[in-house]
């Protein structure tokens, strides 16, 4: 017998403040419906800021400014890297992200949201405006973060010069973000590396 809708969200939440994320395939599979509804069932919980969406899932939301400093907010894992982007709400609050992959799909999801976003240069390791930046995907190095690997530039022209060296296709800010989008089709690979 299947539960309604609300009984779901209280099983999902029961869920979440013991493991605080999961993936929605296995919340289809723990509760024998389909990843739809799954996701119809979470929308409410999302509007209602009780959950977030993650990479691939959903989290409890945490209040918690000190944890939310050192942890990203897309995949969960630590986001005090020099990799890391930061996104500044029009509410003068600010979410952290392990990486600029993280980052775009974060600010997609809360774009309405969104005053600014902020990466670093990966040559300079200067800060800069996302929406500013070049990004490189899929280049041949091994960063140890979320998959496709990002990596962004200041400078188109530096981005082109360590292009030629390591491979991968450039983008602008709204192109990276369609093409991750767009690799991640056939599932998120965030959790790939160690």
């Amino acid at each position: 017998m299947s539960k309604i809708p609300l009984e779901r969200q209280q099983q999902i939440l029961s869920w979440l403040e013991q493991e605080k994320s999961l993936k929605i395939r296995d919340i289809s599979n723990r509760l024998n419906v389909s990843e739809m509804t799954v996701y119809r069932d979470v929308k409410p919980l999302i509007d209602d800021e009780k959950v977030m969406k993650t990479s691939g899932g959903i989290a409890i939301v945490n209040h918690s400014p000190e944890l939310a400093q050192g942890i990203c907010q897309y995949c969960f894992k630590e986001s005090k890297t020099r990799l890391s982007v930061q996104i500044i709400t029009k509410q003068q609050q600010v979410e952290h992200t392990c990486c600029p992959h993280c980052g775009l799909l974060r600010y997609d999801d809360i774009k309405e949201e969104v005053a600014q976003i902020i990466c670093t240069d990966f040559l300079q390791d200067t800060t800069i405006s996302a929406k500013m930046a070049t990004f490189l995907l899929n280049a041949d190095i091994n960063l140890n973060c979320c998959v496709p690997q990002v990596i962004t530039f200041g400078s188109r022209k530096q981005a082109k010069q360590f292009q030629s060296g390591f491979g991968g296709e450039l983008y602008d800010f709204q192109g990276a973000i369609q093409e991750i989008k767009k690799q991640m089709a056939h599932g998120c690979q965030c959790d790939d590396h160690q």
